[in-house]
């Protein structure tokens, strides 16, 4: 049971991925230690799912996994958000379609395909929705290293990309784990209001803009972190807006669905704080927001609000 390494590339890249890459799962990767001392610090917040002992061991999502096809596709589009203290804040990854819905297609594809070469070929795909550890694969197979700020940046579309595998028994030569190339910037660590980088490559979730206005279901934010918010209602890119990689090496996305719903870019804070359940759902349709409830976000622009209001008074 054999495959061209060379035509299983070709073949991502004309259904529309801008990078591929292959891991061999017995090149050893070591990364479970980091994550365990990682849990072990408390960095996950109420992440529960982030334990699972699956993302520590491959072959516990697929026993007979040898290889994973580890693929990238580029989101950016160059809207720019207003800067009056007014307007919500969303992060780009939310401004399109929901990019599972638009990477599961296209993985959908790969699989089929690839289970089609040959008898016993077997495929199983995820799209940032199982117990994988993206990101780390991501770097084993050549795309890009994990960054500073904890998010893979690539050479040809800085960490502007979505991440998906394709996990297949098939025994596939592997690309060069990529090299990490941030050197001595501090951009991200200098620039996050909430020091949630706690230090280079680890992400204190218990800090971190995107986790509480995405995952926390408290009623209320933190107080350090709602002080902090500057506008962000749903995500946060200021960690990748500052990258000089990103900077240099941002380019628009070809994917059609990544261009931004008009609404997204710059909504006001006063109308989302009040946004109702109904209109919640018929402004954020096929979209990766839906995460967000309704009464989160409008708490998420609410304690904007009052956050400008507090900084206002003390200011006088």
């Amino acid at each position: 049971m054999s495959i061209d390494t060379t035509q299983i590339k070709q073949k991502a890249l004309e259904l529309g991925f801008h990078q591929v890459g292959i891991a061999a799962v017995d090149q050893g990767v070591t990364e479970p230690q980091y994550l365990q001392a990682w849990l072990a610090l408390g960095y996950q917040a109420d992440m529960a799912w982030m334990a699972n002992p699956k993302r520590q061991d491959i072959k516990l999502v697929m026993p007979d996994v040898r290889s994973l096809i580890c693929v990238a596709i580029n989101y950016y589009t160059p809207h720019q958000r207003p800067q009056e203290a007014k307007y919500a804040k969303i992060s780009r990854y939310g401004w399109g379609r929901d990019y599972h819905k638009v990477l599961h297609k296209k993985l959908k594809l790969f699989s089929t395909w690839l289970e089609a070469q040959a008898e016993g070929i077997k495929a199983r795909y995820y799209a940032d929705t199982g117990p994988v550890q993206d990101k780390v694969w991501a770097q084993q197979a050549g795309i890009g290293w994990i960054a500073k700020n904890g998010n893979v940046i690539t050479r040809k579309y800085g960490s502007w990309v979505f991440l998906g595998e394709v996990l297949t028994n098939l025994s596939l030569i592997p690309d060069q784990p990529h090299t990490e190339h941030c050197g001595t910037c501090t951009r991200c660590l200098d620039a996050c209001p909430t020091d949630a980088i706690a230090q280079p490559f680890i992400v204190d979730a218990n800090r971190c803009i995107a986790y509480h206005t995405i995952e926390n279901r408290s009623e209320e934010l933190p107080d350090a972190v709602a002080a902090q918010l500057h506008g962000w209602v749903a995500g946060c890119d200021i960690c990748q807006d500052v990258c000089p990689w990103n900077q240099r090496f941002a380019k628009e996305t070809d994917v059609v669905e990544f261009q931004p719903y008009p609404w997204n870019i710059s909504p006001t804070l006063a109308e989302l704080a009040e946004i109702s359940d109904a209109e919640w759902d018929k402004r954020f349709p096929a979209s990766a927001l839906r995460r967000i409830k309704p009464e989160m976000l409008r708490r998420n622009a609410k304690a904007n609000l009052q956050g400008a209001a507090i900084m206002s008074t003390s200011q006088q």
